[in-house]
């Protein structure tokens, strides 16, 4: 469990790292089966989740906490739960959000196969 705590965390840092320096990047953590729902639109494949994340206005991510849990089963993943602040601009004003990731390991490393990225906490849509 440690070990995939451990992942998870350096996961999250190198996820937030490339959204915030070099969006296209985030490829490498994607493959062709990855699905992201973002806010009601549901986009599949590296490619087009890229281009996805790309084309969003937030500038900066400030996190506010992360959890982490691992999957027991025939495959290695893992869920991580993250929520936080978007910066739109150096906007004086943040938006909240949360974003679900579930990681399946691909030899020593994860992927993201499903990402799930809400505007808003938890509960706060009606």
């Amino acid at each position: 469990m440690a070990d995939a705590d451990a992942a998870a965390a350096q996961f999250v840092d190198r996820y937030y790292q490339l959204f915030d320096e070099d969006r296209k990047s985030l490829a490498q953590l994607y493959r062709d089966s990855s699905i992201l729902s973002f806010e009601g639109d549901q986009v599949v494949g590296t490619t087009a989740i890229v281009e996805k994340l790309v084309s969003l206005p937030f500038q900066k991510v400030h996190l506010a906490s992360k959890v982490t849990q691992v999957s027991i089963g025939t495959v290695r993943s893992v869920a991580v739960s993250v929520a936080g602040a978007l910066i739109v601009d150096d906007s004086p004003n943040p938006l909240q959000f949360s974003q679900i990731f579930h990681l399946i390991a691909e030899g020593d490393t994860f992927y993201i196969f499903n990402n799930i990225l809400q505007l808003g906490l938890p509960g706060t849509h009606e």
